[in-house]
């Protein structure tokens, strides 16, 4: 849209010595035709919007059609606490016939209203009925000792002691793509074919340390109890003797396999310490964002003509993360977190 011009309060010499050089003979058609511009604007200060639509209009349909008041389009309807509350209800109460969820548009076509109304009252109480999220509750009858005990090695590590949450990502594929990759452009995006080849896959077994970030990590063909317990056993080396381990690790059945169990008997090795998270609670270990962050930055992303291949990028790319570490500062006390649970089990009873 363009704002209505400026005014301009011209001198009366200046409006005389417009005129003059308009009128003079002498004067070139290009600056007689900026002085008339001049004059003009100060005397309208219109627009050029409103001086083209009266110039079209004149053409279109002559005297007529300027002596004519336009037809003036139909107020809003005013945005009031009983609209607001219509919207709300509508929004959080009901679906629409086509779909599963209110659009803008969708809801302010259903109601009469602009698209703006409808907005301003999603953006006013935080609605976004396009997002989803998802949860799981665990039933896991020692919930709230497992949370308490996880949370209180991340609020509060022992002394003389090593806090490491363990896991692995299995099945990381090692895949092609069957062209080769359009690089990044300006104004285009990289871009890989949708098709690939697989060259097999690997298991990363990674020990994320809770101090300061740094992972101990190794990749394993399978992911078995045998295999646990390689890793188990490279633990055990790069960790200082003096200092007792604190694991850390979900409640796979490769973690309590009968091979690990002979492994951690206590008049064999009696520093390691395991802390099994509570059943379906996978988000209370930390090695699992730390999973997310090498998966985004380049599991996903990247391209590997063979197991070997896709090892050695993983150990790359563990060495630099490990060369600039960065720990996940846990805030959330353990009574915060057994709270929210229970308002959401209450939640679900209800509905």
């Amino acid at each position: 849209m363009f704002a209505a011009a400026a005014a301009m309060f011209l001198k009366e010499t200046q409006v005389r010595e417009l005129r003059v050089l308009a009128h003079a003979g002498t004067t070139t058609q290009r600056v007689a035709r900026r002085c008339r511009v001049i004059l003009l604007a100060q005397q309208l200060g219109l627009s050029r919007p409103t001086v083209n639509a009266t110039r079209a209009a004149f053409l279109k349909g002559g005297i007529e059609a300027i002596q004519r008041d336009p037809e003036r389009k139909r107020s809003r309807r005013v945005l009031n606490k009983e609209l607001e509350q219509r919207i709300l209800d509508t929004t959080l109460k009901t679906k629409p016939p086509e779909g599963t969820h209110w659009s803008v548009r969708g809801l302010a076509q259903q109601l009469g209203v602009s698209r703006m109304s409808v907005h301003r009252v999603w953006q006013r109480f935080d609605l976004q009925p396009h997002r989803v999220e998802r949860f799981k509750l665990s039933n896991d009858p020692h919930f709230d000792e497992k949370v308490r005990d996880v949370v209180g090695l991340y609020l509060d590590p022992p002394d003389q002691a090593l806090v490491l949450c363990v896991d692995e990502k299995s099945q990381i594929q090692a895949l092609d793509r069957t062209r080769p990759i359009l690089p990044l452009r300006p104004g285009l995006p990289e871009r890989q074919t949708h098709d690939y080849k697989k060259y097999g896959t690997t298991t990363l077994f990674a020990a994320f340390n809770i101090m300061n970030g740094k992972v101990i990590g190794t990749c394993l063909p399978r992911q078995r109890g045998n295999e646990f317990v390689k890793f188990l056993n490279q633990l055990e080396k790069d960790v200082p003797a003096e200092l007792d381990i604190h694991i850390i690790l979900d409640n796979y059945s490769t973690h309590k396999s009968a091979l690990v169990k002979a492994w951690l008997k206590p008049t064999k090795r009696r520093r390691f310490h395991f802390h099994f998270t509570p059943t379906s609670s996978s988000w209370l270990n930390q090695v699992e964002r730390w999973f997310g962050i090498i998966t985004d930055r380049m599991i996903r992303r990247g391209t590997f003509c063979s197991v070997q291949e896709l090892a050695q990028a993983i150990y790359q790319w563990l060495a630099n993360w490990n060369s600039h570490p960065k720990p996940f500062i846990w805030k959330a006390p353990a009574d915060v977190i057994l709270d929210k649970v229970r308002r959401c089990r209450e939640a679900v009873a209800k509905s």
